[in-house]
Formats: C-alpha cells, structure tokens, sequence
C-alpha cells in the first residue's frame, strides 16, 4: 500500500477535510478502546521496553530502537526485537537485523513468547505502544520537534494514532529536534511524570557527498528529515524526489532516477531504509546515507533504562 500523508494533517487551523472525516475518526477511537478493554494484558518474565508514537511516521522509531538496543547490549543484556509481521515493514525488519535478532509474529504477544523461550534476557518492542495485550516495564514515545502532533486530530482526520492525553501510560518522551517549551508544557500536563529527552539525527558517512552534486529521494514517513539534514551538512542538493512511506521501487523508478543523475553528474543517494527495499540487482549507481542517533543528556536516560532492567 502506497501512503502519502495527506498535508491538511500537519496545518494548526482547522481544515474542512478534518471536519468532515472527524465522525470516523470518532467511531474507530470507540472501536480501539473497546478492544482494548476485551484485551488480556500479559505480563512476561523478561523486561518489556516498547518504542512507539503516537504520531504516525516520521518519528524516528527505528533508530531509536537501534540505539536502546544497543544501550542494552553495552549493560551486558543480551537482547531482541519484537515485531508484528508485516510484509510491507520488511524494509524496518532488514535494518534492525544489522544489529541484532529480529522476531515476528502475527501477533506480538507470539513474538514475545519466542524471545522468552530462547533466553533472551530484554526485549525492544518496535511499535505496540497501542497493543494492549502485552504488559510493558517501560514506555518510549517518539516525537518529531517540527510535526509534534500536527492538526491534533486523530485519523483519519489528523496524524495521531491516538489522543495525545495518551501519554499517560507512557514512560518517556524522546524528541527529535531542539527544545520547546510549548510542546514540553503540553507533555507535561498529560503526564507530569513523564521524562522528556531530545535527539539528532548524525551521518555516519557524510563525508562521502559533501560538497559534492546530489539528487536524492525516499519513500519514508517524513522525507524531509533526511533532505534536510543533508543540507544542513553542506551537501549540494539539486533535487528532492518524495514517494509514499514503504514505497517498493520497480526497475523503470530506478532507471528514471539513475538517468536523472547522469544527466546532471551527479550521485543518486537514498536513505537506508529505502536502499534496503531496493533489490540488490538494482543498487548499482546508488548510495545510502547511513545515520546513528544522538541523546541528549544520555547518561541520563540510561540510568532510566537501568531501572527496568
């Protein structure tokens, strides 16, 4: 399923799109508390750290959940992944396997039992924020600075998944981008508990394009992080191709964008995400900026992550 994210969701006035979908959006937030409520809430014998949103796409889940893991295996944890399969998600599952042991099932729950059974001693829930059927020690919410919760809405009549009052079951706020206040106060008064921390992208390998000719695309939640950030770091952007999150490129997309770049002598150059959905019989001729996350304050935030495990 190609998804671009509709542009009403992200303006602070209210839209008439918002308006006229809102009876929908009111019946499915009714159908997710009841199922909710029917729901068995397990508790497993390892600890639980999820990493959701409530904001969907573009929070920067997945490399947080890179960087929690990798903050587990540095405490002598040895850790997993705990996915819901989901075929057109390979592109997440392929980039976390390069940091550790993925397990999918069709339900969480399933996945967790696994991880359990094979002596795992914590696990990274990517995603599951909204899966009531499993009991979490620990709650991470991600957030973009830019987007926060862009109209307020829920969908389809906003971005959120939920109300942002959901916060209360949350552990920990990780932000990416600078600090605000606003957004802080607003946290706050939903959850004045609540541990609020901030994050940046950084390249690993930036130096290899900077200052020199790009065109660059993805297809991921919010392309325009990864724009920016390559202008932000002196790289000569000529242009910006957006596709819809988890698109899966066909050879005549490649083709097209490789043909461009030659055109213009200039690298062709993606996210890691994307190059992973990309075959490998088609990669020739493209590059992929590899990124890594940075905490604020991080001694901090380990020493909440310590608590649970």
């Amino acid at each position: 399923m190609n998804f671009f994210k509709p542009r009403f969701w992200d303006k602070k006035q209210i839209s008439v799109f918002s308006i006229f979908l809102l009876p929908i959006s009111i019946t499915i937030q009714i159908f997710s508390k009841a199922r909710n409520l029917l729901s068995k809430c397990k508790k497993f014998s390892i600890p639980v750290i999820c990493v959701g949103n409530i904001y969907l796409g573009g929070t920067g889940k997945t490399p947080v959940c890179i960087e929690l893991n990798n903050i587990l295996k540095n405490l002598n944890k040895k850790t997993a992944y705990v996915r819901k399969k989901h075929d057109i998600y390979e592109d997440e599952k392929n980039l976390l396997e390069q940091s550790g042991p993925v397990y999918e099932q069709l339900k969480r729950a399933d996945a967790l039992n696994d991880v359990v059974e094979n002596k795992f001693e914590a696990a990274v829930l990517d995603d599951g924020f909204q899966d009531f059927s499993i009991k979490k020690n620990f709650s991470i919410i991600c957030f973009n600075e830019k987007q926060w919760i862009g109209n307020g809405f829920t969908i389809p009549s906003g971005p959120l998944r939920e109300k942002i009052s959901s916060l209360k079951r949350a552990d920990c706020v990780l932000i990416n981008g600078k600090y605000n206040s606003d957004i802080e106060n607003q946290i706050l008064k939903n959850n004045n508990s609540i541990k609020i921390f901030y994050f940046k992208y950084e390249s690993i390998n930036i130096e290899n394009f900077k200052n020199k000719k790009v065109i660059c695309f993805a297809g991921i939640g919010n392309p325009k992080n990864f724009f920016s950030l390559l202008k932000e770091n002196e790289v000569n952007v000529l242009e910006e191709i957006s596709f819809p999150d988890h698109y899966k490129y066909s050879k005549t997309d490649l083709d097209n964008l490789i043909k461009k770049a030659k055109q213009n002598n200039s690298i062709l150059l993606t996210t890691e995400k994307d190059y992973l959905r990309i075959h490998k019989d088609n990669r020739e001729n493209i590059d992929c900026l590899k990124i890594k996350i940075k905490i604020e304050k991080k001694n901090e935030f380990i020493e909440e992550i310590k608590k649970v495990i």
